[in-house]
């Protein structure tokens, strides 16, 4: 009872508030892959000081837009720097689904390039007097989800990455080695574009590179299980699923706790 009557006369006699909203600060940002100009989208607490464990975001296929710039700011909301990475360039943001199976296409061929637009946006983070160069992690989405991975068989100086329904195959498996990040892979069961196959290969790459690893598979769930903007026809091979997606954000969470701690 004492301290309900301190908390009123704080909350009523000094002014002071129940709860402080964050001043989530938002901008994009330009920065470069040689001579390549990038476009990211950086957002974080502007009323928090200190250096802040940061997390990477990587857009699905169809390039950085609304979906992984509201990802970000929710990143932000946690006490995180957010900073959404750009894969392909400024500018280039696939419209149609033929634009983007051309252009996730090029990365896919091409794992160093990707590696390499991908560590561009680390690269920027760190420029950052607010980011905790001890504290970076990397998330990303079906596309993003794979680059994440790839980043991480890059042996980037990462405390850990999570991919959301992401690819989960590589060129050459066996010549991963040195993993420096844990590893958060989220995956739907019934997702019908990665095989048991790739699954299979996938944990057994892990296995062989001695990686600290977990993988957790949703039931009921297809791919792109996370972005409502899928609609809920799982029929359709790509569907949200609210279940999926808040599970997947928790255990997200509390990887977050676990790497930053």
């Amino acid at each position: 009872m004492k301290t309900l009557i301190v908390v009123l006369f704080a909350v009523f006699f000094l002014g002071l508030p129940l709860a402080v909203e964050a001043k989530i600060k938002i901008m994009t940002v330009e920065y470069k892959d040689g001579d390549i100009t990038l476009e990211g989208y950086l957002a974080y607490d502007a009323d928090l000081k200190g250096k802040l464990p940061t997390v990477l975001i990587v857009h699905e296929w169809n390039g950085l837009g609304a979906y992984v710039k509201r990802r970000a700011v929710q990143i932000a909301e946690l006490g995180y720097v957010a900073l959404a990475i750009d894969i392909y360039g400024k500018g280039i943001r696939p419209a149609t689904m033929e634009e983007m199976s051309k252009q996730a296409g090029v990365y896919r061929a091409d794992r160093p390039l990707m590696r390499r637009r991908a560590l561009a946006g680390l690269a920027q983070a760190l420029k950052y007097p607010f980011v905790d160069p001890a504290k970076i992690a990397a998330m990303g989405y079906c596309f993003g989800g794979g680059v994440v991975l790839e980043m991480a068989r890059a042996g980037a100086e990462l405390a850990g990455v999570v991919s959301f329904h992401g690819n989960l195959d590589t060129p050459h498996p066996e010549e991963t080695k040195g993993l420096k990040a844990k590893i958060l892979v989220q995956h739907g069961a019934d997702d019908p574009f990665t095989s048991e196959e790739q699954i299979m290969t996938f944990q057994n790459e892990m296995r062989r590179a001695k990686a600290d690893w977990q993988m957790i598979i949703y039931g009921n769930a297809v791919h792109g299980f996370t972005n409502p903007a899928n609609g809920n026809d799982p029929s359709k091979g790509v569907a949200y699923n609210k279940d999926a997606d808040v599970r997947s954000w928790l255990a997200m969470k509390a990887f977050f706790r676990e790497i930053f701690r």
